[in-house]
Order: C-alpha cells, then structure tokens, then sequence
C-alpha cells in the first residue's frame, strides 16, 4: 500500500511541473508562433514575427520584434507557473533609444508582470515590476552587454526569491513580493528596439 500511495504521489506532482523549449524552427516564417500572444503596455506598434537568421544559435528561426512601442511583449499565455525559471538567447541589433532584450515572468496580463531585461546601450541588466501598466524599478546592475552579439538571459523565482544571470554569471539576488502566484512567462522589448529571440525556453510548477 506505501508503494501505491508514493507512485500516485509522484504521478500527480510529475503532471503538475511544466517545462517547454521553442527555438521556432517548425512554425512559417512571417507571423508570430501560433502558440503565442503578443502586445505592447503603453502605445505603439510591436512587430513580433519568426524570421530566418543565419546567426541564430538553433537554425534557422528567431522571433524578431521589429516595431516600436512603449514595452512590447509576447507570451505563451497557455502556460501558467508560480516558481520556476524562464530563459531566452537574445540578440541586440538596432534601437536609437533602446536596445533591450527581457524575459516577463507571473504574466498576468500585458499591465500586471515581472520582467528582467539587458540593454545594450546602457551595459546593465534591470529587474522591475509593471502593475497597472506602469514599470517599477526594483534594482539594477551595470553589467556588459555587447549589440549585435548573442546573450543569454536566465531568471529563477520561487516565492519572492529572484536571480538574474546574464551569459552564466549572476547579476541580481534579491526577495521582491509585489507580485505573487502563477502566471505566464515571455520575451519583452523597448521603445524601437530590435531584437531577435531564440531558444525560448521555462520549467516550473
């Protein structure tokens, strides 16, 4: 009977934890992934569509965000998680005010999510907070962020615990509560940054 009980336990907590890697390489070229949402806090018109890349990690598909907009964003909005990780390879390429590439995590709409994002003019990795539609600042790091070059961005949260690291190393280690339980999980931009994605990838429960 223990041995039944234990196997149905790990059954249930096995089909509870989701994990997921998209590096676009099977969805046609010129629209979002089907599986994704996309949209913008603020104002402006995002443009997010796979494109072939010869530089990309996975050939032969990114997903590109070539439009502008307050902060532009795109999700797996059927995926829900509370703790987990969630990360992407980015490519700064262009942007004359911003050149950001971000994760978006405990998504619950495109004005309540946690984001972290580098930004290659600025060289710093950022941690913030958008309730409302409004970005809130937690902290930041100066941290170096070369354009035009592939980076990899990770973040883990359990409960209000959060890390940032950037190509391996970690930036950013604090306990931030102002956004609790499941939620989404996402690619985010900048103003007119343009930015290529890839290798999308999430685990969590």
């Amino acid at each position: 009977m223990r041995i039944l009980v234990l196997t149905v336990a790990m059954i249930t907590v096995a089909t509870t934890a989701l994990a997921d890697t998209d590096n676009f390489d099977q969805i046609p070229v010129g629209s979002p992934p089907p599986n994704w949402t996309c949209g913008v806090t603020g104002q402006g018109s995002p443009l997010w569509k796979v494109e072939p890349d010869s530089s990309a990690p996975s050939k032969p598909n990114v997903l590109k965000q070539s439009g502008s907009g307050t902060f532009p964003w795109c999700v797996q909005k059927n995926v829900s998680i509370t703790d987990g990780y969630v990360e992407v390879k980015f490519k700064p390429l262009e942007g004359r005010e911003d050149q950001a590439g971000g994760v978006v995590w405990r998504w619950r709409d495109g004005d309540n999510y946690y984001i972290a994002r580098a930004n290659a003019l600025e060289n710093n990795v950022s941690l913030y907070h958008t309730e409302k539609g409004r970005r809130l600042t937690i902290k930041y790091v100066d941290a170096p962020v070369a354009g035009k070059q592939w980076h990899v961005l990770r973040v883990e949260f359990s409960g209000p615990h959060i890390k940032v690291l950037l190509d391996g190393k970690q930036y950013l280690e604090l306990d931030d509560k102002h956004i609790s339980g499941p939620g989404a999980v996402g690619v985010w931009t900048k103003a007119d940054s343009v930015t290529a994605f890839d290798d999308f990838s999430f685990a969590g429960d």
